[in-house]
């Protein structure tokens, strides 16, 4: 039990923070953004840019009044339970990336001085980030490890991107700085990083327009509480804020389905445990069943008794659980140390099994499995109410 819902904490956490560590929490961009990545410009000056990080908690009288003005009626919480951590600018410009002998279509992403590089740094397998100079655009740009496999080039190499522009063909050159790995296809795929400026030239807008900002929070459940507060009290009428979890909901619905598999899995370790600690318990009350109809013949009440075997069975359950939590949360080191379970991560998304110990979910997975069976062993135990003491001693 302990290591499944490491697994599976492990494993939604890791995808999740692929997820939000390249695309942010909530993204702000005008109402009319393109599906095309081909958005209208808004203003980079903003009331809430770059003031928006300075947020550290919503009090939980804010979130009521949401709810209650049924701006937000399904928020969750009463409190969150951080702020936001970071707010930065983007703008997108699909192209064609051609080599001496290879052509690969991409989605430039243009990032400025804001950009929190610590969110790329896990992924980023060779090179630097983006160096910014204030007197012209930088040329330097990131790419995917899958780009550049299918390109055959490496950090240093330059390439033309080809792009279109009002019916016209425009090409920029650009040097590799840095190559990244996230693991998720749909991602490493497309997208590449570049200086924004080069962006904003290809889109024939000014040095203050973006396509939109991204916003990091300091904790995930927060998404929801954040989300609604940003679009009905920060932002203009033109502006629109949606989550990352309403922007891929594809995704975040097949993490949730491993909230059922954990139950699933949960439930049958729960039964295989009740079964086993019922048979055991049946089979100590029968084999000692003369000494039942002794204590019996002596005076000792059903209740006592049956107190003397649940007492046994807890402390077989105590040992096992012992057991069980030195071998699950050995097993949770280890691979959290060494990653000696692999996977495919063109299927899972992740090159190893990921593992998270969740302190409280290891509490209540222990507490949980004690009390239940002990109750559960309740029924077991009942037999010895009917032995009756005359037979019992003549048997033996």
């Amino acid at each position: 039990m302990i290591v499944s819902t490491a697994l599976i904490a492990g494993f939604k956490s890791e995808i999740s923070r692929k997820i939000f560590e390249f695309w942010g929490h909530i993204h702000i961009s005008d109402t009319g953004y393109s599906l095309s990545f081909e958005p209208r410009p808004i203003a980079r000056d903003q009331v809430f840019y770059p003031a928006l990080d300075t947020i550290t908690d919503l009090p939980g009288g804010l979130l009521r009044e949401l709810k209650a003005d049924e701006v937000c009626p399904d928020l969750p919480r009463t409190h969150t339970y951080g702020g936001v951590r970071h707010i930065q600018v983007f703008a997108h410009k699909p192209g064609i990336i051609r080599t001496k002998t290879e052509m690969e279509g991409i989605l430039l992403k243009g990032v400025g001085p804001d950009f929190d590089w610590q969110n790329l740094r896990p992924y980023l397998l060779e090179g630097e980030p983006i160096t910014w100079n204030d007197s012209a655009p930088s040329r330097e740009i990131i790419i995917s490890r899958q780009t550049a496999d299918r390109l055959q080039v490496g950090v240093g190499d330059k390439f033309i991107v080809y792009f279109v522009k009002e019916g016209e063909q425009l090409k920029r050159l650009f040097q590799i700085k840095g190559i990244y790995k996230t693991g998720l296809e749909e991602y490493d795929r497309k997208f590449a990083l570049c200086d924004l400026r080069h962006v904003q030239n290809l889109l024939g807008w000014q040095e203050n327009e973006v396509a939109g900002f991204e916003v990091w929070l300091d904790d995930i459940r927060d998404m929801d509480a954040y989300n609604c507060y940003i679009y009905s009290e920060v932002l203009p009428d033109d502006l629109l804020s949606v989550s990352i979890r309403d922007k891929f909901p594809a995704i975040f619905e097949w993490l949730q389905l491993q909230d059922y598999n954990e139950i699933v899995i949960l439930t049958l370790m729960l039964a295989v445990a009740i079964i086993n600690m019922i048979t055991a318990l049946l089979v100590l009350v029968l084999e000692r069943t003369t000494m039942i109809g002794i204590l019996k013949a002596l005076g000792e009440t059903n209740g006592r008794i049956r107190q003397i075997f649940l007492y046994h069975a807890a402390v077989i359950t105590l040992t096992g659980m012992f057991w069980g939590n030195l071998i699950g949360l050995g097993f949770c080191y280890l691979q959290d140390k060494f990653h000696f379970i692999r996977l495919n991560e063109a299927d899972y998304y992740l090159a190893y099994a990921p593992v998270k110990v969740q302190w409280l979910s290891v509490i209540s997975v222990n507490i949980g499995t004690l009390a239940i069976t002990l109750v559960f062993l309740l029924i077991p135990s009942l037999v010895v109410s009917r032995i009756a003491p005359v037979r019992a001693i003549q048997f033996k």
